[in-house]
């Protein structure tokens, strides 16, 4: 699949057209034996066919447009697009209201030129890092198509819309790893901004204190196009970095508990790889990670911000959710203001006291989950769910909870289900992460 400098590049030249480009998607997304139908619950083909003339139109009248424009991308479910409802992955919103505006993070891909293709497939309300929807199905991982391996989730159609061509480049959002986990499972590259770089005005939310807006893409260039759109900077120039001299460290408290054997070999060879480069990886103890299940006892910031927000619909139209989702929304009634109160209180004390210990480092390192992508129809019972759920999450939920930003990106051995890296990176150093990221995907690109 070409890269958007690649796509720009073609466009500009007229070897390719923004029609061509929307065709080819839309045919996709309609293969009689593909995943479209999982993948979007809305497609939007007569308005990306009008646009894809417009910007063909003015690039052929005065070769004056954006040099990304007339390029498809998926938008998840959870963003408003004006003229759409926004459903958020579930049944309970279809009778809503349409959005009269779109939100600002898609307001700001059309406006440098993307064309919206259509709305992707999620967990409903993004409460899961599974990528299961049980009212709109689930779309199967690329890889070991017919064996339907998960997505991962909750951002489970961007993924699959990017690896399946239908886009080149899905708008996710990231909780606990919403963008990262279906990048890491599905092969592609996934980042998840600082929290606050990306507005989240339109954006369905799920937790006010850690959502994040960030794009899924074939590369880390790729992402690091799509952040610079969303977070309005002049330019999509990474500031230049050599892998020689730099350190990174490798956590030694919970984020290797339960690592397959798949993912333990990809982690070990891509470390060494990075060795080789002239980086310096340290093992740390940051045995203050160990804390956060007590923390977070009572369900963490998640539960407890999706029921003040559900707490209506959910006590009056509790048997339309999915019940798994509403399960973990419930959990926020298990917290008193006192409680919401000490939660942040802990949250600020433990990114203080991490920070002190990461802040020699220029980035942490870490699989990005610690299993490969299991079968759907191994998680149709509860238990198998839960520890699942709870596993992938674990060590993306880290950096949300610190306030981080981190990017995953595919290290897997050749043959292998994919496996991601994830590279993480202090609070508002996104743009040296990308440049960092994007160096190291070099070396676990030509490894493999």
């Amino acid at each position: 699949m070409r890269s958007l400098t690649q796509l720009a590049d073609e466009l500009a030249s007229h070897r390719t057209t923004s029609r061509a480009l929307v065709e080819s998607c839309l045919d996709r997304i309609r293969a009689p034996n593909g995943e479209g139908a999982r993948v979007f619950l809305k497609v939007h083909a007569d308005q990306a066919l009008a646009a894809a003339d417009y910007h063909d139109r003015l690039r052929k009248a005065s070769g004056s447009v954006s040099r990304y424009a007339g390029i498809p991308v998926s938008i998840k479910d959870l963003f408003d697009v004006s003229g759409d409802v926004t459903t958020a992955g579930s049944k309970l919103l279809r009778g809503e209201s349409s959005a009269t505006r779109d939100a600002v993070s898609v307001a700001r891909l059309r406006a440098a030129g993307f064309i919206p293709i259509g709305r992707t497939n999620m967990t409903e309300f993004a409460f899961s890092g599974l990528g299961l929807n049980p009212h709109y199905d689930t779309p199967a991982n690329p890889h070991d198509r017919k064996a339907r391996h998960i997505p991962g989730g909750s951002s489970s159609g961007a993924a699959v819309s990017v690896s399946d061509e239908m886009a080149y480049v899905g708008l996710g959002t990231d909780t606990g790893g919403s963008c990262r986990i279906p990048a890491a499972m599905c092969g592609l590259v996934g980042f998840k901004p600082t929290a606050r770089r990306v507005p989240l005005q339109g954006a369905y939310p799920l937790s006010s204190s850690l959502d994040s807006i960030g794009p899924i893409a074939q590369t880390v260039h790729c992402c690091a196009i799509v952040d610079a759109v969303l977070a309005a900077e002049t330019s999509d120039a990474l500031p230049a970095v050599s892998l020689a001299g730099l350190r990174f460290a490798v956590p030694q408290s919970l984020v290797l508990e339960d690592v397959d054997d798949i993912v333990g070999r990809a982690f070990a060879h891509t470390l060494s790889a990075i060795s080789g480069a002239g980086a310096r990886v340290v093992e740390v103890a940051l045995k203050e990670l160990l804390e956060l299940p007590q923390i977070n006892r009572k369900g963490g910031l998640s539960p407890a911000e999706a029921y003040a927000f559900h707490r209506n619909r959910a006590d009056t139209r509790g048997s339309e959710y999915d019940p798994r989702v509403l399960s973990r929304i419930l959990r926020g009634k298990e917290q008193n203001a006192a409680d919401y109160l000490n939660l942040l209180e802990a949250r600020a004390d433990l990114i203080r006291r991490v920070t002190a210990v990461t802040s020699e480092f220029d980035a942490v390192l870490m699989p990005t989950t610690p299993i490969v992508a299991p079968l759907i129809s191994a998680l149709k019972e509860d238990d198998a769910y839960w520890r699942a759920n709870t596993l992938v999450l674990r060590n993306p939920s880290i950096i949300n909870f610190l306030d981080g930003c981190s990017i995953s990106i595919p290290c897997q051995d050749s043959g292998d289900l994919p496996v991601g890296l994830m590279i993480s990176g202090a609070h508002g150093t996104d743009r040296r992460l990308l440049s960092i990221a994007g160096e190291i995907e070099k070396l676990s690109r030509s490894r493999r």
